[in-house]
């Protein structure tokens, strides 16, 4: 059976992650991959519902990062993991990174209790390891653009309403998960036209699977 893979979406609201999701998507589609799309924090009913939580309601900072590991907890037992052991791509818009960048970089949340919390939900001993994406592309930025790009387009959650200070500290998060995970993540230049930026995801994807020979899709 072609074995399960695990794409993650990660970067600030406004870097454009949403269009090419579905574009990654359509691409193994035709290739004649079953696709599961997914969110974090999200992806389930109970973990939709801490996300409510999580992106509305004022917390502590502990709270709030124990709330995302509980709908991430979720998320994995019940969506990711099966479609993982079905063969399934599995393409999910944010993950543990995100928790890291958001609540490490921007709230300044310790980063070794993130990792405690990040060990405790996602050790799997039969494998000896952590279970993490396969590949991560992460759209990067300037919050700068982000923020034109965001205006007027919804009402902002209490994250996205924060300064840009703010995520230029998540920005820096996003930068040191990359530097701890290089082989995992593919850093894209956000700030170019849809086309170029696609053709740059497409590419990362592929070439990080060539290198992966079980996982690569069909020619």
């Amino acid at each position: 059976m072609t074995p399960g893979l695990f794409i993650t979406f990660e970067g600030i609201d406004g870097a454009g992650k949403s269009t090419h999701i579905q574009g990654l998507a359509a691409l193994f589609r035709d290739q004649g991959r079953q696709v599961v799309l997914s969110r974090e924090p999200g992806g389930t009913p109970l973990s939709e519902k801490l996300r409510e939580l999580a992106l509305h309601d004022a917390m502590d900072p502990l709270t709030e990062a124990l709330l995302m590991f509980a709908a991430r907890q979720e998320h994995l037992v019940q969506v990711i993991e099966p479609a993982l052991a079905r063969g399934d791509v599995v393409l999910c818009d944010r993950f543990t990174d995100a928790t890291f960048a958001y609540q490490g970089g921007g709230r300044g949340f310790d980063w070794s209790m993130l990792e405690s919390l990040e060990l405790l939900v996602q050790y799997r001993p039969h494998q000896t390891q952590l279970l993490q994406p396969d590949v991560t592309i992460w759209f990067d930025l300037p919050p700068e653009i982000a923020a034109q790009r965001l205006v007027q387009a919804r009402v902002p959650d209490k994250f996205e309403a924060q300064p840009v200070a703010f995520f230029d500290q998540v920005r820096q998060g996003y930068a040191r998960r990359c530097a701890e995970s290089p082989n995992r993540f593919a850093q894209i230049n956000a700030d170019q036209d849809r086309d170029a930026v696609w053709l740059d995801v497409k590419s990362a994807v592929l070439n990080r699977l060539a290198q992966r020979p079980t996982l690569r899709p069909a020619a």
